[in-house]
C-alpha cells in the first residue's frame, strides 16, 4: 500500500470516528430533550417546597447499601463536575432496612465532619463491594480511623442528638415524597425519576437531570 493510499485511510477512519461521536452526542442530547411525562419521570401531585430558594433543587434519596445507588455514584460524579450554577445538590438517606438506618448516620456523620464528598465513594466501594459490614458501629469507627478520621470524634457525632435529628428527618422527607426504591432522584420539588426509567439507565441519568432542571427552570416564577 502506498503512503498515499495509507494517509488517506488513516484520514477517513478518522472522520468515521467523529461521525460516530457525533452521532452519539446527538442521540443523548436528544433523549435528554425527549423526556417523556409519565414514561421517563413523574410530575408530583403535591410539590413539596425546596431547601434551595432561589436555586434549583436535585435531591438523591440513596442508601450506602443499596448496589444500584453505588453504581450510579460514578455518574452522579460526574454530573458534580459539570452541575449548572443555579443548582443545588442534597442526599437524602432511606431506610428500607434496620442496617440502613445505622448507614444514614454514617453519611450524617460525614457530612458533618465535611469529609462526605470525599469519602462517600469509598463508603459505597467498602460496603458493596468489598462487604465492609459498616452498619456496625465499631466496623465503621474502625474503617473512619483507617481513613485518618478522629476516631473519637467520629463515634460522638455519630452517636449525637443532631445526627439523630437529621436521621429522623430524612425518614419524613421519604414519606412525604413516597420513595419506593433507590437510588431515586427529585428534581425542584416536583419531577421525580430513576436509572430505571432513563434509557441508558444511570449513565443516562446526568442529561435527564439536566432535562429536568430546564424544565423546572421554565416553570419557576420570572423574578
Amino acid at each position: 500500500m502506498s503512503h498515499r493510499n495509507a494517509r488517506s485511510n488513516l484520514c477517513w477512519s478518522a472522520r468515521a470516528a467523529a461521525v460516530v461521536v457525533l452521532l452519539a452526542a446527538l442521540v443523548t442530547g436528544a433523549s435528554a430533550q425527549e423526556l417523556i411525562e409519565g414514561r421517563n419521570y413523574a410530575r408530583l401531585k403535591n410539590p413539596q417546597p425546596v431547601e434551595s430558594g432561589k436555586n434549583i433543587e436535585v435531591i438523591e434519596f440513596f442508601s450506602y447499601g443499596c448496589p444500584h445507588c453505588g453504581d450510579l455514584e460514578p455518574s452522579i460524579q460526574s454530573w458534580l463536575k459539570s452541575k449548572p450554577a443555579d443548582v443545588q445538590f442534597r442526599r437524602v438517606p432511606v431506610m428500607f432496612q434496620q442496617r440502613w438506618e445505622n448507614l444514614a448516620r454514617v453519611f450524617y456523620t460525614l457530612e458533618a465532619m465535611g469529609e462526605e464528598n470525599k469519602l462517600s465513594p469509598e463508603v459505597f466501594s467498602a460496603v458493596n463491594a468489598k462487604g465492609i459490614q459498616l452498619w456496625n458501629e465499631k466496623d465503621f469507627f474502625d474503617w473512619a480511623a483507617s481513613k485518618g478520621l478522629d476516631r473519637k470524634k467520629v463515634e460522638e457525632i455519630f452517636k449525637s442528638f443532631a445526627v439523630a435529628g437529621k436521621v429522623n428527618r430524612a425518614k419524613q422527607q421519604a414519606q412525604v415524597y413516597n420513595i419506593q426504591s433507590t437510588p431515586t432522584i427529585v428534581v425542584d420539588g416536583k419531577f421525580i425519576t430513576g436509572s430505571d426509567r432513563i434509557a441508558g439507565g444511570h449513565a443516562g441519568m446526568p442529561a435527564a437531570i439536566d432535562a429536568l432542571v430546564a424544565k423546572a427552570r421554565a416553570e419557576r416564577p420570572k423574578s
